[in-house]
């Protein structure tokens, strides 16, 4: 069965207004692939067969997924999280307080850690810093999710999985492409902050800070010992690249956090860190069935070939169907992982047929997917905020800056993909 352009769209909207209405995320998104699917054209049993497909075409991401669940929750339980934020922090020094932030969140998401999660993590020291150089709070989180969002998209985090997934590319190969993509947004938040800051643009309001690692965990682990278990995970995804030896994520994640642990001596609490970060990723993995039944509708519908379409019409280079595809679903979802495997699903045979590599497909969709990410209807908008409790209009401020790193790296990634991935 084939949708209708129309009844594709008219489900994709239906399931972003659900979502802006506070819908649950994954009920917003099947709901409207089901509306989708019967406006396009399908049966009620042609449409439940396309979502269900859908939605099991997930499966393998989902697992993968899961198992990085034991990682985040080693990370940000053992307070190995904030002893890499604290260390790169300390050594950066308070004059450069704003990049040292920047940093260590980049440092963070690099490793494996969400970017809220990480946001949440650095915020607390940052909080400390702002209220002693008198740093505004808005200017204080743009710095933090600029890096994080360079971090991102050179990261085991589940964007990148479902991405290296997709488009069957390795995910070690995958997360260095983006490397000089990231080190542009890095450079391009550090230049916006400061500007920010040298013209008032925000007023300072001193603010307490949050704690978020374990309480059980009096002492923090040294950076050597923190940074261990991403370490391993490195180590193990190089092997294929270097030495032709595949270690699937789904190994790869979990050994390195349970050694990460061992080294820390944490091994008791085993449980506990894992239970924690399964709890993290569940969301997620539901989030991702969820985009599953829309990309289904989409994947198997008339949209992708009236974009190839509009962008011949418009005479729009090819290459840049899988940054917009990004870019779009971004949008969407408000959520970097749902845009990046929306688009890797709908729109990824489309984008292979019209020259692409995989490998350059996969990254300009992630560094696309890092534009949009950020509106309210998404969780980020509203985890970032409350991170620095920071009111709904400043929050809202920040959005054509955030846009603008995920631009910047967005372009960098076209000209890199161009220049050594074709």
């Amino acid at each position: 069965m084939t949708y209708t352009t129309l009844g594709a769209m008219v489900g994709l909207i239906v399931a972003i207004i659900l979502i802006v209405k506070n819908f649950p995320p994954a009920y917003s998104l099947i709901l409207g692939s089901l509306i989708g699917g019967l406006v396009g054209g399908g049966s009620l049993m042609q449409t439940i067969t396309t979502i269900v497909e859908g939605a099991s075409g997930m499966m393998s991401s989902v697992l993968r997924i899961l198992t990085a669940g034991i990682l985040a929750g080693v990370l940000i339980k053992s307070g190995a999280a904030e002893s890499i934020s604290k260390t790169i922090i300390q050594r950066l020094g308070r004059k450069r307080a704003l990049i040292a932030l920047a940093i260590a969140t980049l440092c963070l998401t690099a490793v494996g850690v969400f970017i809220d999660i990480a946001v949440i993590t650095v915020a607390p020291i940052g909080l400390v810093l702002a209220d002693e150089l008198e740093i505004p709070r808005p200017i204080l989180l743009l710095a933090m999710i600029g890096g994080g969002k360079a971090g991102n998209i050179m990261s085991p985090n589940p964007n990148t999985i479902a991405l290296s997934e997709a488009y069957k590319v390795n995910l070690f190969s995958l997360m260095s492409a983006n490397i000089i993509p990231a080190i542009v947004a890095l450079v391009v938040t550090i230049l916006l902050v400061k500007m920010l800051q040298a013209k008032g643009t925000f007023v300072y309001e001193k603010q307490a800070g949050l704690v978020a690692n374990d309480d059980s965990i009096t002492e923090l682990p040294s950076f050597a010992k923190a940074i261990s278990g991403p370490v391993i995970v490195i180590v193990l995804l190089m092997l294929r690249p270097l030495m032709g030896i595949t270690i699937d994520p789904l190994i790869a994640l979990p050994l390195g956090a349970i050694l990460g642990l061992i080294i820390m001596g944490h091994a008791k609490k085993l449980n506990d860190f894992a239970s924690f970060g399964l709890n993290k990723m569940i969301p997620v993995a539901v989030l991702l069935i969820g985009t599953g039944t829309i990309a289904g509708i989409i994947k198997n519908s008339y949209l992708q070939q009236d974009i190839i379409n509009l962008i011949n019409l418009m005479g729009i280079p090819s290459t840049l169907l899988a940054p917009l595809s990004g870019i779009l679903m971004s949008g969407a979802t408000a959520s970097t992982t749902a845009g990046s495997t929306v688009a890797s699903q709908s729109f990824g045979s489309a984008i292979l047929k019209m020259g692409m590599t995989p490998m350059a497909a996969a990254m300009t969709t992630h560094t696309g997917a890092t534009v949009l990410d950020h509106l309210p209807h998404g969780s980020f908008f509203h985890a970032t905020a409350g991170s620095v409790q920071l009111d709904i209009t400043n929050r809202m401020k920040l959005i054509p800056f955030e846009s603008l790193i995920g631009l910047a790296a967005t372009l960098a990634s076209i000209f890199v993909a161009q220049l050594f991935f074709g």
